[in-house]
């Protein structure tokens, strides 16, 4: 199930890079998001200041010291191992995609011209975010991919603000993180002879029974606020390719932040997603 996961995943990353990246429509609407960040840019430049210059930090504290203490309690180190190998996988390949194999062909959009496809700051984030995800204890699972992707999310938002990146370089850096994370599920899910799963044992069961009320009224929540961001995103993205780019220019202003905000609710809405499928597919990961 792990290697399927990273290869629907994978095919989201592609479907992405080509439809905003390589065709004339996807690179308007990504572009009119960009520009409409200008209003982001007025409300919340300060705040979202602090929030990029803080990633890396964060994502230390994160991804190597709270995950050690955990793993040291835990006595898991070989989890750790995995986790932090595929974070360091998913950030360094990131880079390599967006310098040096992809790239933004010239399709006459008026704009910044330059590959930022995917971001590197929100590939650091929600890194930082999956290897405490994949050390965590099972039934701590899905609040660890709650506040995880609260994190990453901000982090991918507040680049759109600032106009660091389109909305698309956010999602596909999101994407190519679960890509490693299914494929570090895959290497930690495969059977070692004389190893008994502690997802399996009673005393598990028992454990994951007295969560499931609290974790499946925590989903339904989730899901419909997946489901209003993501009905948002899909609304802006129609008026962006159905209505000529002379209805916004002559809108002004509140076109480009009908883009801007739909980037931003089908960035929340790619996050929540990923969670859910990530708390349903690591749920018997021992």
């Amino acid at each position: 199930m792990y290697l399927v996961g990273a290869s629907v995943t994978a095919l989201a990353f592609l479907g992405l890079y080509l439809f905003f990246v390589r065709s004339h429509a996807g690179q308007e609407a990504d572009q009119l998001a960009y520009d409409g960040a200008e209003f982001g840019r007025h409300s919340i430049t300060p705040f979202t200041g602090r929030v990029l210059d803080s990633v890396p930090d964060i994502a230390v504290v994160f991804g190597v010291v709270l995950t050690a203490v955990i793993a040291g309690v835990r006595r898991n180190w070989r989890t750790l191992i995995v986790a932090l190998g595929a974070a360091a996988a998913a950030t360094a390949s990131a880079q390599l995609l967006k310098y040096g194999i992809l790239a933004r062909p010239d399709l006459a959009v008026e704009g910044y011209a330059g590959n930022s496809f995917p971001s590197g700051h929100t590939t650091v984030a929600a890194a930082s975010a999956l290897v405490v995800f994949l050390v965590a204890s099972p039934r701590l699972r899905p609040m660890v991919a709650g506040w995880g992707t609260a994190f990453a999310v901000l982090a991918g938002v507040a680049t759109l603000a600032n106009q660091w990146h389109r909305p698309s370089d956010v999602i596909a850096a999101l994407l190519w993180v679960a890509v490693w994370g299914c494929l570090a599920g895959a290497v930690l899910a495969w059977p070692r002879p004389g190893i008994v799963s502690r997802a399996d044992t009673p005393a598990a069961t028992d454990r994951r029974r007295a969560f499931t009320g609290l974790r499946h009224s925590t989903i339904r929540v989730v899901r419909w606020v997946s489901i209003g961001c993501g009905a948002l995103s899909g609304l802006a993205l129609i008026a962006t390719l159905v209505l000529d780019s002379s209805l916004f220019e002559r809108v002004g202003t509140l076109g480009t932040v009908i883009a801007y905000l739909g980037g931003v609710a089908a960035i929340v809405t790619a996050g929540l997603l990923l969670a859910l499928s990530g708390t349903r597919l690591f749920a018997r990961l021992p």
